[in-house]
């Protein structure tokens, strides 16, 4: 009881109070900063993109990649300036971080080779924001490249994090023009030449309706002798990303003049026997 009469019961809870009030400013502080740091890293990337015709891509790209590290940096200034509240040494704990980092180096090489293969992804602008790509087994949109992981968007919606050393190998989908490929069976009983007349008008009533058709299509002629159908392919080339519309539209199209044209397109038919007994009963 007299150890507990002794303590200054006041000095305590005075100086709880001021570290109370000196963490809650630096939260406040911090908050601030990284909104106001946030917005002024996305107005500048915008007005680097609108100057410098960077593309939208690169931009936010680029733009990703600041507001990662401007974070990582802010974190670290918080974390000394809490040690600060409490009177611990900063240089103390930079110096502990840097024989931490040291220890921990050897087990940390998975977290080296992400940041490593990151920044010479970006530099050699192997993919940007927006970018449709396949790599380590996923393919969708680049959503974020980031110093450790990059963030691809599945067609599904399935958000994948693949670690930046996962990606060994690349392939970006949306640099230049891409192909329209459509392959098409018509039954053997009708006229090939005819159906390829036919095919070539509707390929240039759609390469006339649709701006984003920048070559053709044009109807290469008959790709396979099927076990059912003669196989005539189509081949266009689209803007980056279109190439998928345009094979749509123009299998509908195909579709609607080869029944107007009185051509068939062969599908499987079921034939169904019956078979009675010699009593006649079935």
């Amino acid at each position: 009881m007299d150890i507990i009469q002794k303590i200054n019961w006041a000095g305590l809870l005075t100086n709880a109070g001021i570290i109370t009030l000196k963490l809650i400013i630096i939260l406040v502080a911090f908050l601030i900063v990284k909104a106001i740091g946030s917005r002024l890293i996305e107005r500048a990337f915008q007005k680097v993109q609108n100057r410098q015709q960077v593309s939208p891509g690169r931009a936010m790209t680029l733009q990703s990649l600041s507001l990662n590290v401007f974070g990582y940096i802010l974190v670290f200034i918080f974390v000394v300036m809490v040690f600060q509240v409490f009177e611990y040494d900063a240089t103390a704990l930079l110096a502990g971080a840097g024989v931490v980092g040291l220890a921990i180096g050897f087990g940390a090489q998975g977290l080296v080779s992400d940041v490593v293969t990151g920044f010479f992804l970006l530099l050699e602008r192997q993919l940007d924001v927006g970018d449709y790509i396949t790599t380590a087994g996923f393919s969708g949109i680049v959503e974020q490249v980031g110093l450790r992981t990059t963030q691809i968007r599945g067609f599904d919606g399935t958000l994948h994090y693949v670690p930046n050393r996962e990606i060994t190998n690349l392939s970006n989908h949306t640099r230049g023009n891409m192909r329209a490929l459509v392959d098409i069976g018509i039954s053997y009983d009708d006229d090939i030449d005819h159906a390829i007349k036919v095919m070539q008008d509707v390929c240039d009533k759609v390469a006339a309706e649709m701006p984003s058709i920048v070559e053709g299509p044009n109807v290469i002629g008959v790709q396979t002798l099927g076990a059912s159908d003669v196989v005539i392919r189509v081949i266009a080339k689209t803007e980056n990303g279109e190439q998928w519309g345009a094979e749509r539209v123009l299998r509908k199209a195909f579709k609607e003049a080869f029944d107007a044209n009185g051509i068939e397109i062969p599908f499987p038919h079921q034939v169904y026997m019956e078979k009675k007994d010699p009593s006649g009963n079935a």
